[in-house]
């Protein structure tokens, strides 16, 4: 029987979610667009995750198994087994609203294949309806230049479910770069932004970004392994704008997005610094020194810096994991006293 609406392929790359994989699911398969299907790659999981995932397999969800390769990987390999005429990226632990996808591609039909579909997205824990939905620059229909300047100059970011991808953008831009285990989203959509004719932000449609301190997606090496792919990601992101458009404007967002992320090399990697400082001098200007917030500078004053960084890190971390902690104990209680409080938040999120 002929499709009577485009194919929507949600795809859902998974590594130990054994305590997220069916909300997601549930999440994907309340979509109210009609014609969609639902392909998870188990990317090497220790816990339940597959056997969860396949408890769906009724519903029409695919589960696919294979070794652990990261997240890049995982999803190369869903993309390789879709047949969308449309790509919805989807990582095994957030959300998306019923009408997401719906009200997109009542956009996208009008707009035409060339054209990137963004959507309002917010962070959650336990509680999604919880979350608030904060606008930023980027909530906004932009061509492909204004947007990524935005995003490297003023330190922004779209989660990666927000984006609804035709599939001759998906084939434009290539692959997922298995190189990379950090900020390899960033990288793919700027490749996928790349390709297209612009963004479209859809205010009706919406995502629920689940922010733990836990690890979200698998993962390859060591911490100087994600720096140096944080390091790639960020060549790569100043190449992409560059090639766009080279006037003081793109060198001033270029700058200020290195000394953004300048900090998160330092103390472990001077050689990494000393590439940026490189970096900056071609764009005309230099890498500031990093200068910590207060509450560190008396640990870096008795201890050095690297027990600072050591703190900078894990403080936040303790912090998240106590505020996730009370999340869920209200989530619990909320759902004894109202079992419809775990429903999935629809309407306008913009």
């Amino acid at each position: 029987m002929a499709r009577t609406h485009p194919l929507v392929s949600i795809l859902i790359p998974a590594f130990n979610a054994e305590e997220w994989i069916a909300d997601t699911l549930r999440s994907a398969l309340v979509q109210s667009w009609p014609c969609k299907e639902i392909i998870v790659v188990d990317d090497g999981s220790a816990d339940r995750t597959p056997s969860i995932a396949r408890q769906f397999a009724s519903q029409g969800v695919r589960v696919v198994v294979q070794a652990n390769g990261g997240a890049s990987a995982a999803r190369n390999t869903a993309y390789s087994l879709c047949r969308g005429d449309y790509i919805q990226w989807l990582d095994a632990d957030d959300l998306l609203a019923p009408d997401k996808i719906t009200e997109q591609m009542r956009v996208a039909e009008r707009a035409g294949r060339g054209i990137l579909l963004s959507s309002p997205w917010a962070y959650f824990a336990y509680r999604p309806h919880r979350a608030r939905f904060i606008p930023t620059p980027l909530w906004n229909d932009l061509p492909p230049g204004e947007w990524l300047l935005r995003k490297m100059g003023e330190n922004l970011y779209m989660q990666t479910a927000t984006w609804l991808t035709s599939r001759e953008l998906a084939e434009a831009a290539g692959p997922w770069d298995k190189r990379l285990c950090s900020d390899d989203d960033g990288e793919y959509f700027c490749r996928v932004l790349l390709a297209s004719d612009g963004v479209r932000f859809v205010p009706g449609a919406g995502v629920y970004y689940r922010n733990l301190p836990s690890g979200r997606l698998s993962h390859i090496g060591t911490s100087n392994e994600r720096m140096d792919s944080m390091l790639l990601s960020m060549k790569l992101h100043i190449e992409y704008l560059r090639s766009l458009e080279e006037s003081e404007r793109v060198r001033r967002a270029c700058l200020n997005y290195i000394r953004t992320w300048s900090p998160s090399f330092f103390p472990q990697r001077p050689d990494i610094l000393e590439e940026l400082e490189s970096i900056a001098r071609e764009l005309g200007g230099r890498v500031e020194f990093p200068v910590r917030r207060w509450k560190y500078r008396w640990a870096e004053w008795l201890f050095g810096p690297r027990t600072a960084k050591r703190m900078e890190l894990v403080l936040p971390k303790f912090k998240a994991r106590m505020q996730c902690a009370w999340d869920k104990q209200m989530r619990n209680l909320e759902r004894r006293s109202d079992p419809a409080s775990a429903a999935i938040p629809s309407g306008d999120q913009g």
